[in-house]
Formats: C-alpha cells, structure tokens, sequence
C-alpha cells in the first residue's frame, strides 16, 4: 500500500512544558525568557493561558508562582482540571531540565510560531487567489500579502530590550575605529564633499538628515549628487578589495522626478555633458562616446531608485526593509517629504508630517542606516531681504525640527541675484555685478542643526549646466 505523507503544524509540546516547568521551579526564569517569548507564541492553549497567569503573577503582582499557586489561580480552567490539575503542574516541575538554557529554548518555540504564522499568511494567500474576490483584485492582494510578511519580519525585532552600558561603549568604540580606519576622517558613509563629511562624519547611521531649500535651489541635485558619491566609492572600494569601505549601496525613493530622469542627471554630471544635449540627443560622436562608456561603467554601481509616485509611509518602510534584506542598503534617500502620503488622514497637514517624519526616525533607527528626506521651505524666505533661510521657515516645521537629527539646507545666492538687476550704467549695476561674479557657480549647504556636534556653512561650487556640487579647489577655500 502507498503511505500518504502528512504534513504536520510545527510546534515542541516538550519545549514548551520545559519552559513552563523551568519557570515554576525558578520564577527568575520567566526574566530569561520574557523579552522573547509572548504567550501567543505557545501552540498548546492550555499553555498559553498558564504562560500569562505566570506573567501576571510574577511580573505585575509580584507574586511567587508555585504549582499550588498557580493551580489556585486557575481552579475554574477546565483545560487544567482536564489533564490532572495540581497533579499536572507538579508533574511540568518536577520534569524540568536541571540546568535549562533557557534562552535556546525560548527561540525554539519562538521560530516554530513564526513557522505556523507563515503557513496561515501562505493559506490566506492561496485561499484569496482562488476566490478572486471583485472587491479585491491581484494588486490589492500582493499588498495584503506585503503587509502581512513584513508585520512578521517586523516582529523578529521583538526581544531585543535594553543593552547594558557596557555593550554601548563598546559600539561607541567601533564607530571611532571606523573614522581611524578610514584615515581619522569619517565615521559613517562618505557624501563626497570633503567639508560636508568633515563636519558631520558623513551620513550617520540611525540619523534623520533634512535637506532642505526653495525650488531652484538644487536641493534634489545635491541629494542625487551626494548619494551616487556614497555608491560610487562603495562600489569602486569593493573593487579594489578595500575591507572598510567609505559608502554604501543607496535606496532612492525619488517621488517627484521619474527613475529615467533621475538617471539622466547622474549620466550629464559624471560625463559632463550638458542635460539639454542628453534630452535632445543632439550629441557630436566625442560627445555619444563619452556618453556611453560613461553609462557602462555607472551601469553596476549600487544606486537604486523608487519612482512609485504618492508611496505612503507604511509602503517606503516594507520596500525599504526588504532593500535591506536583499540588496543590504546603507543610505535611504527620500525627495521630497511632503509628497509622502500618511497611513490615514489627521485632522490637519502638520499631524500628517508628524506621522510621517517619526516614520522616517523610527525607520532610520530600525535599519540602522541614515534616512536623508529633503524638504520644501516656506515662501516666507522669499519675502524676505536676507533670504538665508532658517530652521523655522521648514513648512510644517515643528516635527521636522524636532525629529531630524542634522538640518541642511541648500542656498544659493546667485539664483536670486539674477532676478534683482538694477539699471544698467548706474552704481547699483556696478555693485551688482561685481557681487555677480563672486557668487557665480557657487553654492552653500548651511548646516543649522547638528545633534551631535557644531553647525557650520559648508561652501561648494555648482555646475548648472551639468546640475552637479562638487568641492572646492584649495586654493578657492
């Protein structure tokens, strides 16, 4: 006859009464295994509801929990008085593991429920795929399924509870060693603008970094500039075998520009070829040379970009969690803030960004990767004689202020200068264009909030043609 193989929910009965019997012989047990275990994550509902009573006890009564005082807890429990009661309980005691490793038994059962929650997400799916439901179609049901799976990777997080001072100092430790390795300069992942790192250590990780400025200001060329410098150098010192390189692959979620622009503007910057020429073609043969070698060697430098336009928070935090599964991201780059649409809508605009700023915080701190977001300005900058702009001219400042752990904002002083040309022959003119000279193709980052150290303006020179920063020459500085 044909043996049928049957598949069966995984899940330790033993396991779990080792537990359970370990921790009623030493309730100093259930600390062990509190930061890991919840009680869902039994199998046996017997041993769930006796998991919980033992919480309770111990943790908000302070209660000893022995089988006596347990089985007094749980008289009226019929599942209890099914298998013996006071005589089961002895019996989980007297049967625990002289000397548990409690923690290796508290992951056991922790995987076989992640186990048994993956098969009923898997159920849900097929199940749903077969009805196809009108109200409900393929893309809606790929979004359930996103969710569902990542509200489990999330959970894995569950457990990890407070380090000791000791195991900080240690991780303190080893970001001064990254900045010694990397020749004293910088402890988190490069920008390329040799100031900019100098004073914030390049792009930190856990950080919420705000680039902010008024349209024109080149804020989104900065941001494009900065991030392909940093996946640029990962990319060329993993080449060259270096062990501790200075960048890191970049996620950029580009929610204003499409992903083939965003490209083009990389392309224009590293082969010098003006933008107008690449979007018309018009090139001459040196010029399409150029252009395409240029492209082969971009083409595998770790820079990837989300151009899903409207993304909402809970939808950037699964793509980004799954980037840094697969592709192991080390800067997520969002442009521009306010185009996130929040989980739900608040009553007003400045809830909203709330919402969606302290996403962005708990995001950075989660993956442990800077997350640079930059952000529209106020017209109160424009208004104004010194259009310097401040923290406070941040629209719907009051989170982003708060959350952000470095605020930058892109200035140039050339762009407003264009629009204020007084009488030509006059003195005014005079002044104008010798002021217009020295501010010609130059840029600041005025870097106005530092968490973790002082606050500078950084000078740069800017290319418009080719829309690109870069450093300036010794001398120039």
């Amino acid at each position: 006859m044909e043996q049928e193989a049957y598949r069966h929910i995984p899940y330790d009965i033993e396991v779990e009464q080792a537990v359970l019997g370990a921790i009623l012989v030493d309730n100093r047990a259930l600390e062990a295994v509190s930061a890991v275990l919840k009680t869902e994550h039994f199998y046996d509902p017997l041993h769930q509801r006796l998991y919980e009573a033992m919480q309770i006890s111990i943790e908000k009564h302070g209660t000893i929990i022995t089988p006596l005082t347990l089985h007094a807890a749980l008289k009226a429990d019929p599942g209890l008085a099914e298998v013996g009661g006071h005589a089961y309980l002895a019996g989980l005691a007297a049967a625990a593991p002289a000397l548990p490793n409690l923690k290796d038994l508290a992951k056991i059962l922790y995987d076989l429920a992640i186990r048994r929650t993956l098969i009923h997400i898997g159920e849900e799916i097929v199940n749903t795929a077969y009805e196809a439901p009108l109200d409900k179609p393929p893309q809606e049901q790929i979004e359930e399924a996103e969710k569902a799976l990542y509200r489990v990777s999330d959970s894995a997080r569950y457990g990890e509870g407070p380090i000791d001072f000791g195991q900080s100092l240690r991780m303190a430790v080893e970001l001064a060693e990254k900045a010694q390795l990397r020749g004293g300069k910088i402890s988190g992942v490069t920008t390329g603008f040799y100031e900019l790192d100098k004073l914030i250590g390049g792009f930190q990780p856990s950080d919420l970094l705000i680039i902010a400025g008024r349209p024109g200001m080149g804020k989104t060329a900065f941001a494009v500039n900065a991030g392909f410098n940093a996946a640029f150098a990962y990319a060329q010192d993993m080449a060259a075998g270096v062990e501790l390189p200075r960048g890191a692959p970049v996620l950029f979620f580009s929610l204003e520009m499409a992903a083939q622009q965003l490209a083009g503007r990389v392309l224009s910057e590293r082969a010098e070829i003006e933008m107008w020429k690449i979007r018309s073609g018009k090139f001459n043969e040196d010029e399409w040379n150029k252009f395409v070698l240029t492209m082969q060697e971009l083409s595998s430098v770790p820079f990837y970009i989300d151009d899903t336009g409207g993304i909402s928070i809970a939808q950037l935090v699964a793509r980004a969690r799954r980037m840094k599964r697969e592709k192991n991201i080390g800067v997520i780059m969002i442009d521009y803030l306010q185009l996130i649409t929040p989980s739900k809508r608040a009553e007003n605009r400045v809830q909203e960004i709330t919402e969606i700023t302290k996403g962005l915080k708990t995001l950075a701190k989660e993956l442990n990767v800077p997350v640079v977001a930059l952000s529209q300005l106020s017209r109160g900058v424009d208004a104004r004689d010194d259009k310097r702009p401040v923290l406070s001219d941040l629209r719907e400042s009051g989170s982003i202020e708060q959350d952000a752990d470095v605020v930058m904002f892109v200035f140039r002083e050339e762009y407003y200068l264009k629009s204020r040309e007084p009488e030509p022959g006059t003195p005014e003119h005079a002044k104008w264009l010798e002021k217009c000279e020295r501010v010609f193709g130059r840029a600041e980052i005025l870097v106005e909030k530092h968490r973790h150290g002082s606050t500078n303006n950084i000078q740069l020179v800017f290319e418009s043609a080719y829309t690109r920063f870069s450093n300036l020459a010794e001398d120039q500085a």
